[in-house]
């Protein structure tokens, strides 16, 4: 007992015996300070006392898939930051291979009472996947927040980049550089920002009164070696430009014609999604489409604790825009360019 007083004490800053009458729910104490002991005791994985475990922990989830892709270390830097802010400690609860499931950490986040939950890419992207941990926290009434997804039949707030948008965006700019046939790199088939993605460049081209060859659409698992081993089938198939649905499948793809003996971007144009750190370092710089992390991890956080202090949060999904960074990996189709000028 001794010990535990004094590691909440050092922990918060304050003395044993603030710590004592906050844990004994005596008078005389800040609602602040006794709000920090008890998220001390959380952090410490020390039990509150039993007449304090009705209330919520002021602790996070913040669930990742991984953190090799950038994308994800950034949303937690963000996000993090942001819950700070409002007095918010996260605990990021990351997947490994043989680790903890999604579900197992979901379990532990409960047993912690944590206020909420944000999950940026995880299970409930995937259509096909278990879903039931995520029903289990809509019963319990837990706040939550997703990332660039929802859950058919859970209205859980979502926040995503629009995918439509970001397709667009890059298919245009390889059309615009005289790329006819143009690839996808896709994440898998119950992915559902790539059945977005897909969805969209369908639409495209069926405005333009053309179709687009099943042979043209790959999928992947969202790896740099999933990538290069999708983008060397769509160069055998004579693909000019690849739209890729991560930036790492992206320089998966940039490996496959390099490992082809092509140019890139003399032979063949590669666009990205995300625009994670470090691919303006890239050899060729990449090309990609832009996540608003900023904006987006913000805008989770704001609505996470419009939840979790009792207030609307509006219905449905919030769309945000992407923007397409043109960059080295992306030049005119070598058709284009071979034809003479006048």
């Amino acid at each position: 007992m001794t010990r535990r007083l004094a590691q909440v004490a050092k922990k918060v800053g304050v003395s044993e015996a603030t710590v004592s009458r906050v844990l004994n729910g005596k008078p005389g104490v800040s609602q602040a300070t006794r709000q920090s002991v008890l998220t001390a005791l959380d952090v410490l994985g020390y039990e509150r006392p039993t007449q304090l475990r009705g209330e919520r922990a002021r602790l996070v989830g913040l669930v990742l898939p991984e953190l090799q892709n950038p994308i994800f270390p950034a949303f937690a830097e963000v996000i993090g930051g942001a819950l700070a802010q409002q007095g918010l400690t996260p605990v990021l609860c990351t997947q490994t291979k043989g680790g903890v499931s999604e579900a197992d950490y979901v379990e532990l986040l409960l047993q912690q009472q944590v206020s909420g939950v944000v999950f940026a890419g995880g299970l409930f992207a995937q259509a096909d996947a278990p879903h039931e941990h995520y029903r289990q926290l809509h019963e319990r009434r837990i706040p939550v927040v997703l990332i660039n997804a929802p859950i058919e039949n859970l209205d859980f707030p979502t926040i995503s980049c629009d995918d439509a948008v970001a397709v667009e965006q890059a298919w245009r700019h390889l059309a615009s550089l005289g790329h006819e046939r143009i690839g996808l790199v896709l994440g898998p088939a119950d992915h559902v920002p790539s059945r977005r993605k897909l969805a969209a460049a369908l639409a495209i081209v069926k405005a333009a009164g053309e179709s687009l060859p099943d042979e043209y659409i790959e999928r992947s698992m969202f790896s740099l070696e999933g990538g290069q081993a999708a983008a060397a089938r769509l160069l055998d198939r004579g693909v000019t430009g690849i739209i890729c649905a991560s930036d790492p499948l992206a320089l998966g793809a940039v490996r496959a014609a390099r490992r082809r003996g092509l140019d890139v971007p003399g032979e063949v144009s590669v666009v990205g999604y995300d625009d994670s750190a470090f691919m303006n370092c890239t050899e060729p710089p990449l090309t990609t489409v832009r996540q608003p992390i900023e904006a987006m991890g913000r805008a989770a956080v704001e609505l996470l604790c419009a939840q979790i202090q009792g207030g609307a949060v509006p219905p449905g999904e919030l769309l945000f825009e992407p923007e397409l960074v043109v960059r080295g990996s992306t030049a005119q189709s070598p058709r284009q360019a071979a034809r003479p000028t006048a």
